[in-house]
């Protein structure tokens, strides 16, 4: 079991067609993308061992099923400490690279893919469907949502799938003929994602966040010298070998310089997103319309309508932002202008984005829970011109200096509890000591009543208050919309108002 791998020969270029029953893959994680996995590789006909630390009665449940199929699922605490014989892993996003699991895979030479790479393999050579990437640190599941709608206003067969929640296997197991799928990808799925070929591809964005996932890189044999540059380095990894469009953001050069450094298929365009006036090859706004200059004949003098700001809901900049990205992205796979406009039009968002969830005494109460770094927050911070500021959390190894020195003067008073609370109370007193800061220790299911209580001891007619954390939510609750369920049940509870939609 220590020594190194025996590769199987066909295993670097497999395909649905490979002869699977030679092979024993080792999934790790029985989470959804995990349990996705297994079913997948099952149906190809593979020996599939799976392992996960908890055995809740979700995964008991998902074992018993997978073990009707013949897959050897072993669940509970130590599970994952040695790693059988086997000649695949498929690693679920969440284990970072430094798991000893996969330290051993790479000791022993054995593969290691994730589940977003077994869903392209599954594709090929006979079932392929193009495939619409969307990667970056913020704003990609809102521009996959939107992309979706585009494609469907389009009449097109699709599904939005990947780190939006559906895991892609599912579509791709599904007895359904897709047109184009909508792809979120996270930076750890593409992390564990070696071949993709996308139709077309956009980066939103690029700004710290998850640097913990990605601490001390050389430890599992990155070239890159720190968390930062491993972070955009996998992000970069979705332009490689793209076929039609690289869209990257005009205001990002970091976006910008991956789409020049990629390697790209002979042919694939770079098109830009921006908020202004839009050059050649590039998406914009001009008087309050979204245009298209880039997949139009007549772009090197002109622009076509294909959108109005208005239709994009709810409307603040970075939504404007992921507007463009999506329409770029619809409009390189043929997509109408109209089908476009439409797609934004009918549009619903989730919850728990920039979504007024109150409104009492001229103040408005704003639930952006899913803003959970840094730059997402300051996103939210960008939409609105007087806020009383709730914030806090898991920072996962991020500052806040830039966003207090950008948005400092916007601020009429802040509230913070969570964590990682001290690490914006310090960044507020560095840079902006004048504006007042409650601090909330409590981590109980009161502390969101108490934070805002405080938020409304500051607010005054025509001020928002803002749930916009710049923090991740497990160290008080189950995910981001538990804790923005938890601000709007407040909200209302402590001034009395009636939901708003």
């Amino acid at each position: 079991m220590d020594g190194g791998a025996a590769v199987i020969d066909w295993l670097p270029e497999a395909t649905r067609l490979s002869p699977w029953a030679e092979a024993t893959v080792v999934v790790a994680g029985l989470a959804a993308s995990g349990y996705a996995a297994a079913d997948g590789l099952l149906e190809l006909g593979a020996n599939v061992i799976v392992l996960d630390e908890a055995d809740t009665a979700t995964n008991v449940e998902k074992a018993a099923i997978l073990g009707v199929l013949d897959a050897d699922v072993r669940l509970g605490p130590g599970s994952t400490a040695l790693l059988p014989e086997c000649d695949l892993v498929v690693a679920s996003p969440g284990w970072r690279p430094t798991a000893p699991l996969l330290q051993q895979a790479r000791h022993r030479g054995v593969p290691i893919w994730g589940e977003v790479e077994l869903a392209w393999r599954m594709m090929q050579p006979d079932r392929v469907v193009p495939w619409l990437g969307v990667t970056g640190t913020n704003g990609k599941t809102t521009t996959v949502n939107m992309l979706e709608s585009m494609l469907v206003a389009a009449g097109l067969t699709t599904s939005a799938v990947g780190n939006v929640g559906r895991p892609i296997v599912e579509a791709i197991l599904d007895e359904v003929s897709y047109d184009v799928l909508a792809v979120e990808l996270s930076s750890f799925q593409l992390h564990y994602a070696h071949s993709l070929t996308l139709h077309s591809a956009a980066v939103l964005n690029l700004h710290p966040d998850h640097l913990e996932w990605y601490a001390d890189p050389a430890t599992w044999g990155s070239d890159e010298p720190d968390a930062m540059a491993a972070y955009a380095a996998d992000k970069a990894r979705i332009f490689q070998r793209v076929t039609h469009a690289c869209v990257y953001n005009v205001a990002d050069e970091a976006t910008m310089r991956m789409v020049e450094n990629a390697e790209v298929t002979e042919g694939a365009r770079a098109v830009g997103f921006t908020l202004g006036t839009p050059s050649v090859s590039m998406l914009g706004v001009v008087d309050d319309l979204l245009v298209d200059r880039a997949f139009i004949a007549q772009r090197r003098d002109s622009a076509m309508e294909i959108a109005k700001v208005d239709d994009i809901h709810p409307l603040a900049p970075h939504n404007v932002e992921n507007a463009l990205a999506a329409a770029a992205l619809a409009r390189s796979f043929g997509v109408p202008a109209t089908a476009v406009r439409d797609g934004l039009r009918r549009l619903e968002l989730g919850d728990h984005r920039i979504q007024t969830v109150a409104e009492h005494d001229g103040i408005r109460w704003v639930d952006d829970s899913k803003a959970t770094n840094p730059h997402a927050a300051a996103s939210s911070l960008r939409a609105f011109d007087s806020i009383v500021w709730v914030a806090g959390g898991q920072a996962k190894g991020t500052t806040f200096d830039d966003l207090v020195q950008t948005y400092g003067d916007k601020l009429r008073g802040v509230v913070l509890l969570g964590v990682d609370r001290q690490v914006i109370a310090d960044a507020l007193a560095r840079h902006a000591p004048q504006i007042p800061v409650t601090i909330i220790d409590s981590t109980d299911t009161g502390a969101m009543t108490q934070a805002v209580q405080a938020a409304r001891s500051y607010a005054r007619p025509g001020d928002v208050v803002l749930l916009a954390p710049g923090c991740a939510s497990k160290d008080m609750y189950t995910g981001y919309d538990a804790r923005g369920v938890a601000f709007a049940e407040a909200a209302r509870r402590v001034t009395g108002a009636d939901e708003k939609g």
